[in-house]
């Protein structure tokens, strides 16, 4: 607390100055310090102090000079998104052959400030050089009538006579005044302006220096530290996190479940604005009009709060979205879904008037952000029900940036709908926005945003010697010469370690209680602290522990102990599911039950292409009509080509495929059968009795339906049977007892009133083509083994399946997977069932490993 300077701001705006700050964060930080102040006086009411960051108030000066007297003259002042318009458009039409233009420019807008900021005169440099060089000419005579932010101190310190200015101004927390900042400074001094520096005053600070195994052990050691210098009564406490922009998602998640709710901790640095789900909504909407959406984000824009009649729908809506994943494309267009929104009255009603109002004529910039606007009205944007703050906010943050859009009007020409959509969705793509909320005791920032704040207590995290001091970081674009001579701390690696040690000093001495940490291990590298922070004494951190929100909720209620492991027993003895039934029950008895019935399923998705079990389809589909035709191993010393093609051919039309796509299938398969039945030559002579043939099942009183893929009749007697699989995980271990994981194949063996010689997995995978199985004499088929004991299997299956089929039918329901999380990895019940409340996650993770 600078108590001299909160002292003057206290006198009110007729005696108090005004003050600039290098940030946002740093002015806001000292407007909640004099509140605070104010109140610790008795004081109830206060004047607002005039406390901006420096931009701002160059701006404001900027706005005053535009309405005086003289306005009418003043160059137009370029926003940010004009600016990166103005230079993308600039490389575009530049000669020089660019990968990422959008990079560039953004490189090129920095360049252009720092030479201004810093006074870097043009010099000789690289290629780069030379290109900056060239592109800024041209900004310069494209912006011969306009003003932009970095040209803006310049521009108003010649405009001050006749503006209202301060009587006095404090430049409060700058470290570093570049040149162009120190010379506004003292223009508004020669204009009677009182000026003076200020800086935070410095705490005597307990600090100490801590160590971390991890990043996540570190974070979590943070934000239990938070939680209990809270507990204290502690007002303001920091938490900074260098790389806070990558881990910001993490962050909130470790500090939500160290702290509880409501969250008594704010995480500064905003995210994209594309990103909060009512601004996805809209652009997503937008983005029907011009093209086909992906079905998953076309399914979100279904479900979604944000279209008009959600509320009304929401069931209609959710039961839509079921029906459209099992036959809907991978992509949707705005006419598909009109088409198949008709369950949905009020849905299919916006959606036709969206329809309407597609248009893709040119249009001015400005013209499409109305049109952006019309359309989302139609669609009944933003919804029924009210919203929160947070969206409500981001709706405000929309709507600017629909006017960002409007204001690219004065440079960019005509555009087409999907240009302009592209524009607005980079917009919102760079535009990084956080919901204001009510002031919190924990502030969780990055580096820049924490200097020359106060704290009660501040935890510095992730000081490494990697991380800590930053590398150099010179902009490409400009001679590194002629940055290191103008001083700019980040040209350099001696200015970047000099700026950094500031930094750190202002860590030290910006509150009582300071931890500086760092972590030891990143994978495989070993991790030492920076040099920075190694005169703090090592020390170890107390970090008192509290519980979590979960463990606090569970304490605060009575809970009573419900045997779920078994369901009232079957009443219906004809069950749904053929042999996957007991397949599941295999599996995990919970499984089954949850399956076959509750009838819990996975919610499908429609992919690009083909997936497994439509591949899976063809397969058999193609098996089939070849064999229909061939009959058995006497057809195989003919030629084969023709009917390998009749079949690959019907294949294809039973699974409704059309057009290039279908003949690449075609070609696929006809591969796929020449090469399998070069394998069939090399069996003993057999013939098909059966294919895709259709059983009625009784396991144990269940009554199921099956359907055998093949049944051959084998020359040396006897039956076998044939199941083809395209996986290679798929091995005749499968079959073996207890809880067989595929228990296809048993039943059918022990089923079928016929003689049984063999059961066989048919592999039909190119390169890897086999015959997998047991049979009940040697050599009966290549690479089928023969059984120790052929009744002793039979009767080992049969006891299996019995004892599946008895248990299903009785309820047994319990959460069992035969191999812990392996077995649950490709089922879509775990938070029905929450496995993961009874099976040690990590210890699978390390079992997997192993």
């Amino acid at each position: 607390m600078n108590a001299p300077l909160l002292e003057r701001l206290a006198a009110g705006r007729g005696a108090a100055p005004a003050v600039v700050t290098p940030n946002s964060r740093l002015a806001q930080g000292l407007a909640r310090e004099l509140d605070a102040f104010q109140a610790a006086r008795g004081v109830a009411l206060w004047e607002a102090p005039d406390i901006l960051p420096f931009p701002a108030f160059v701006e404001r000066l900027y706005e005053e000079a535009l309405y005086s007297d003289a306005g009418g003259g003043l160059p137009a002042l370029l926003t940010a998104a004009q600016e990166e318009h103005l230079w993308r458009e600039i490389l575009r039409g530049s000669k020089r052959e660019l990968l990422v233009v959008e990079q560039a420019a953004a490189q090129c807008r920095e360049a252009w400030q720092l030479v201004h900021a810093w006074r870097i005169p043009p010099g000789a440099g690289n290629e780069d050089a030379a290109a900056f060089s060239e592109w800024a000419a041209a900004y310069r005579r494209r912006t011969a009538r306009e003003v932009d932010a970095a040209r803006l101190p310049d521009a108003v310190a010649t405009w001050l006579l006749g503006l209202r200015l301060p009587r006095a101004l404090v430049a409060y927390g700058f470290d570093i005044l570049a040149p162009q900042t120190r010379e506004f400074f003292d223009a508004l001094a020669r204009h009677g302006v009182a000026f003076e520096e200020a800086q935070p005053a410095r705490k005597n600070a307990k600090a100490v220096r801590a160590s971390f195994p991890s990043a996540r052990a570190e974070l979590e050691a943070a934000a239990g530290w938070a939680r209990g210098r809270l507990e204290a009564g502690k007002a303001r406490i920091g938490v900074v996190v260098p790389d806070l922009q990558s881990r910001r998602k993490e962050v909130a998640r470790v500090f939500a479940r160290a702290n509880g709710r409501p969250h008594p901790f704010n995480v500064s640095l905003g995210e994209p604005l594309a990103g909060f789900p009512i601004v996805r909504a809209a652009l997503s909407l937008l983005e029907l009009t011009v093209r086909e959406l992906p079905f998953e984000r076309a399914a979100a824009l279904l479900r979604s709060p944000f279209l008009g009649g959600a509320e009304s729908e929401l069931g209609a809506r959710a039961r839509l979205d079921v029906a459209l994943r099992k036959d809907a494309p991978a992509r949707l267009s705005l006419a598909s879904l009109v088409a198949l929104s008709e369950p949905c009255p009020h849905l299919r009603t916006i959606l036709e008037e969206v329809f309407s109002k597609r248009e893709d004529t040119a249009r001015s910039a400005a013209e499409w952000a109305r049109q952006f606007s019309r359309i989302l009205a139609a669609a009944g944007f933003p919804g029924e029900r009210g919203l929160d703050s947070d969206e409500f906010q981001a709706r405000a943050k929309w709507h600017e940036a629909l006017g960002e859009l409007a204001r690219l009007e004065r440079f960019a020409p005509k555009m087409t709908l999907a240009h302009a959509l592209a524009t607005l969705e980079r917009l919102c793509r760079d535009t990084l926005f956080q919901p204001q909320s009510a002031d919190v005791p924990v502030q969780v920032l990055g580096v820049l945003e924490s200097a020359g704040l106060a704290f009660d207590c501040l935890w510095v995290s992730g000081l490494s010697d990697e991380a800590w001091p930053l590398d150099a970081r010179p902009n490409p674009f400009v001679p590194v010469a002629l940055q290191k001579q103008a001083g700019v701390p980040q040209a350099s690696a001696e200015g970047s370690l000099e700026l950094d040690r500031r930094i750190t000093q202002g860590w030290l001495g910006a509150a009582d209680e300071v931890v500086l940490s760092h972590f030891e291990r990143e994978e495989d590298r070993e991790l030492a602290p920076s040099a920075l922070i190694l005169g703090v004494p090592k020390g170890e951190v107390a970090i008192p522990l509290y519980p979590n929100h979960r463990d606090l909720v569970f304490a605060a209620r009575k809970i009573s102990a419900v045997d779920d492991s078994r369901a009232p027993a079957l009443a219906e003895k004809k069950v749904p599911g053929g042999t996957r039934v007991l397949s599941d029950q295999s599996a995990c008895p919970f499984r089954a039950f949850a399956r076959w019935r509750l009838r819990a399923e996975r919610l499908e998705a429609p992919a690009e292409g083909l997936d497994a079990a439509e591949r899976g389809q063809l397969l058999h589909a193609l098996m089939s009509a070849l064999w229909q035709e061939l009959k058995g191993s006497a057809a195989l010393g003919g030629e084969l080509a023709p009917a390998i093609a009749r079949a690959a051919a019907a294949a294809v039309k039973s699974q409704g495929l059309q057009g290039r796509f279908a003949e690449l299938e075609r070609e696929r398969l006809a591969r796929l059968a020449a090469e399998w039945l070069e394998l069939e030559r090399t069996r003993a002579p057999f013939e098909v009795a059966a294919l895709e043939k259709e059983v009625e099942l009784d396991i144990a009183g269940l009554r199921l339906r099956g359907r055998m893929d093949r049944v051959d009749r084998l020359a040396g007697g006897g039956h076998a049977l044939i199941d083809y699989k395209t996986s290679a995980r798929t091995t005749p271990h499968d079959w073996k007892p207890p809880r067989p994981d595929d228990a296809q194949l048993p039943i059918y063996a022990v089923a079928m009133k016929e003689d049984v010689a063999a059961v066989m997995f048919a592999r039909v995978r190119p390169g890897a083509m086999r015959f997998m199985g047991f049979s009940k004499q040697k050599n009966a088929v290549p690479g089928v083994q023969p059984a120790k004991s052929w009744p002793d299997l039979l009767r080992g299956w049969k006891e299996e399946t019995e004892a599946l089929g008895a248990a299903f039918a009785a309820g047994e329901a319990r959460v069992d997977p035969k191999r812990e999380l392996q077995t649950c990895r490709y089922c879509a019940l775990q938070t029905l069932c929450r496995v993961y409340e009874k099976v040690n996650v990590l210890a699978e993770d390390d079992e997997a490993a192993e």
